[in-house]
């Protein structure tokens, strides 16, 4: 298994497939680089295909103190500078849009394009504060209770059971304090850095949604055409950005529908290679 040194941290990765842009896949909170695997079958015939686990999950080693969306972000940056890749497409999902962002924001000469696979803001204002609030969630109702409140609201009525139990599962089996601690940083870098991040993408983005979290805090299915207030920030900080609805699905699209995903995906990358 190939692993990256990072400062006594091994992080794990798997690269298959020539050519370019490479395509670098980054996984959401409590997941793993097994998310992507029809994207890797798809992809890899035509060109180079990084899968990871960020530090803390999976294969990779972590404590809960590194585990923070600013460093997975050079964690990213340090393995394309380690393979050596040109420009690449980076790829998020949930949390790991804010990864691939923050990114960006650290070596936007290592980045071709971006695409956000169920993004979203969760949090605004001070940061402190939206770390501090869920911290005191935390404590209120307890971590295994909030994560599998979150991960059940991931899929609509009607998913794959096996898939979304399978998923549950592997979220539980996250160590706690890596979890626990990761959550409100999550919410703080969204309060914190959101903006800024999106502001100052100066490549191709493609946004690919089929749910969203309404003020109620359900998550809801999106339907053709439909807005959202994630969309009109992205509309607000990147007006060039592409937006695509897959409707019928739950968070995980590129599972639960990963021929629509990868068209998408293939005709955007297409025309960023070009």
């Amino acid at each position: 298994m190939p692993y990256l040194e990072l400062q006594g941290i091994r992080l794990f990765y798997e690269r298959q497939g020539h050519g370019n842009p490479p395509l670098v896949f980054v996984h959401g909170i409590a997941c793993s680089h097994d998310d992507w695997q029809p994207q890797v079958d798809f992809f890899c015939t035509r060109q180079s295909v990084i899968t990871c686990d960020l530090r803390g999950h999976g294969a990779s080693d972590g404590d809960p103190e590194s585990c923070n969306i600013e460093t997975f972000g050079v964690d990213i940056t340090a393995l394309l500078s380690a393979l050596d890749l040109p420009p690449a497409i980076l790829i998020g999902h949930s949390m790991g849009c804010r990864v691939v962002l923050q990114a960006y924001l650290d070596a936007p000469q290592q980045v071709a394009g971006l695409i956000l696979i169920e993004g979203s803001r969760v949090s605004t204002g001070d940061r402190q504060v939206a770390e501090h609030t869920v911290r005191q969630m935390l404590e209120a109702v307890g971590y295994t209770t909030i994560l599998r409140r979150l991960f059940n609201d991931m899929f609509l009525e009607g998913s794959n059971p096996a898939l979304k139990e399978r998923i549950l599962n592997r979220a539980l089996a996250v160590p706690e304090e890596i979890g626990a601690n990761l959550l409100p940083r999550f919410f703080g870098w969204d309060a914190g850095h959101m903006d800024t991040a999106l502001a100052q993408i100066a490549v191709p983005v493609l946004i690919l949604q089929s749910t969203y979290v309404n003020t109620e805090r359900v998550r809801v299915p999106l339907q053709p055409g439909a807005t959202t207030p994630w969309f009109e920030l992205i509309r607000q900080h990147v007006p060039t950005a592409q937006i695509e609805i897959v409707s019928g699905v739950g968070h995980f699209s590129m599972l639960e529908a990963p021929e629509a995903v990868n068209q998408i995906m293939a005709t955007f990358i297409a025309k960023v290679a070009h």
